[in-house]
């Protein structure tokens, strides 16, 4: 298993960008909202973190995985943004619903950071099991969500650097 030797929330603290100037959003889903409320406080303390201010971190809930990357999309039309966190959390059920829902999130969240040029990070947990999302939202596997917000931050110091040159 890729994650069983591997903590997600760690990272080099000096590799990290300053995020402050920037404004970012944290779109949210409601469903199993125990796992993407810990997803959500990992990554904004993470972006306080490094300088984000308070006031620029704008976030809103969507009712599931499948309405992130139109939830990511309202908020880029609206403009002032620098990126995207997309928080959510699939459990695998036993209908074939799971890998629908999974790969329509995966393609929609890309599209959309493709069609605004501006980062738009995958921050869903695809899991088998509940424990295992609990794990990787703040349990024994670290939070996602943290790394998450080190990506994005990550990304929007890519993006200025390479519209630069």
């Amino acid at each position: 298993m890729a994650t069983a030797l591997h903590h997600l929330s760690e990272h080099d603290p000096t590799s990290v960008p300053s995020g402050a100037g920037r404004r970012f959003a944290l779109v949210v889903s409601e469903w199993n909202r125990e796992v993407t409320d810990a997803l959500r406080q990992g990554a904004r303390e993470t972006l306080l973190r490094y300088g984000v201010a308070e006031a620029d971190i704008v976030e809103r809930w969507v009712p599931g995985s499948f309405e992130l990357a139109s939830g990511a999309q309202f908020l880029l039309e609206a403009g002032d943004l620098h990126g995207v966190v997309c928080l959510g959390s699939v459990v695998r059920g036993e209908t074939p619903h799971f890998d629908f829902v999974c790969q329509g999130t995966t393609q929609g969240i890309m599209a959309v950071g493709l069609k605004f040029s501006l980062p738009v990070i995958f921050g869903v947990l695809t899991d088998d099991t509940m424990q295992q999302a609990q794990d990787r939202s703040g349990g024994k596997h670290g939070n996602k969500g943290v790394d998450c917000a080190v990506a994005l931050l990550k990304m929007a110091a890519f993006r200025s650097a390479s519209a630069a040159h």
